[in-house]
């Protein structure tokens, strides 16, 4: 068994979130209820997870509480079909590919990620990554703030906290990171988001995941080997 681990983020970190990946997440609302213009503002809603998200639409607008399983099951349903019949396509993001494949031999590696699992896994089947993350995968069921996702993982990994990073392109992944007490890179491709992941507490931060991958191997010891 590894002796130390590496947690993901999904979006923003190993794959893309398309604007096609967002609309299928509403077009339950829309089919159902005939709802538009739903905000896709992910932070602009109390908690960022996908579970939290779908009560907050709900309660806004009147749905019966227990309708919310059918709503999850179309957008599962719909965006496995898009998936199958490619109308969508994932995006990986660049050297995520190459730096799993780094990283499996000699770490532990998952996700934590605030999108539906059955969701993310059907994205990450779609990218061929889903069988690098899959024995250490959490997502958004059962609520809560990234933190809260995070520790979940955290805590199946039976690993000191010092032998855990945790990679994230968000301001809550910053404090999922720390509040947990493992070590944390902010990732991103943008230079206005690496200063913002700064400015809120990410001491590493990559731009690329060549970046991603030294810094890795800096925090847990230098013991993954590069192909």
């Amino acid at each position: 068994m590894a002796d130390a681990a590496v947690i993901f983020d999904v979006d923003g970190v190993l794959l893309e979130l398309t604007a096609a990946e967002e609309d299928v997440f509403f077009f339950p609302f829309e089919q159902r209820y005939g709802l538009t213009g739903i905000s896709r503002d992910w932070n602009s809603y109390k908690i960022r997870n996908d579970d939290n998200i779908i009560d907050e639409i709900i309660a806004r607008h009147g749905i019966p509480a227990g309708e919310k399983s059918a709503i999850i099951a179309d957008y599962l349903t719909v965006l496995q079909q898009r998936l199958e019949r490619g109308t969508i396509a994932t995006a990986i993001v660049p050297g995520a590919t190459q730096l799993l494949r780094n990283l499996q031999a000699n770490f532990s590696v998952g996700v934590a990620t605030a999108n539906f699992l059955s969701a993310a896994k059907l994205r990450l089947q779609q990218a061929n990554l889903w069988n690098i993350v899959s024995a250490h995968a959490h997502g958004a069921e059962g609520g809560g703030h990234k933190r809260q996702t995070v520790a979940r993982a955290i805590e199946t990994l039976k690993l000191p906290k010092a032998r855990i990073v945790y990679v994230g392109d968000n301001v809550n992944d910053v404090d999922a990171g720390v509040s947990n007490g493992v070590h944390f890179i902010g990732f991103s491709t943008s230079p206005d988001r690496l200063r913002e992941l700064r400015y809120s507490g990410a001491i590493h931060t990559s731009n690329n995941h060549l970046e991603t991958f030294r810094l890795i191997s800096h925090l847990l010891g230098g013991k993954s080997k590069r192909t």
